[in-house]
């Protein structure tokens, strides 16, 4: 809903600017330009701050795929920012990879022989008599 109702007032200042400058003033060509700009730093803003802030403080709506021959083990907030983590069965691989705002910095760990699907059994064995 909060997606929506940013979406709206961007839409809207860029409406207004059309009306007051282009219609109003006559002046089309500074009023095009201008609400352009509007519309380009409203969708900059959205993909490098909003996007998360949104999904994780008001109820916002992400997509993020997982990538083709890796499971979805679990993901967590830290901060602003969303960790993922997927298991590779092929490598034996876990990775954990950061989702920042904007996709500027994403960070990434990766366990080797890490195998979180299998039990582990950690008691020891003790022989039968």
């Amino acid at each position: 809903m909060i997606t929506y109702i940013y979406w709206f007032t961007v839409l809207a200042m860029a409406f207004g600017i059309i009306y007051l400058i282009g219609f109003k003033n006559e002046e089309w060509k500074i009023a095009s330009i201008a609400a352009a700009v509007v519309l380009l730093a409203g969708a900059l803003a959205y993909y490098f701050h909003f996007q998360q802030v949104f999904v994780k403080r008001y109820g916002g709506v992400m997509t993020i795929h997982v990538p083709q021959g890796e499971i979805h083990i679990a993901a967590t907030w830290k901060d602003d920012n969303l960790w993922i983590e997927n298991y590779d069965p092929k490598t034996n691989t876990c990775y954990f990879r950061e989702y920042s705002r904007g996709n500027l910095l994403q960070g990434k760990v990766v366990i080797k022989d890490c195998n979180p699907l299998m039990p582990h059994d950690t008691a020891p064995v003790i022989p039968a008599r």
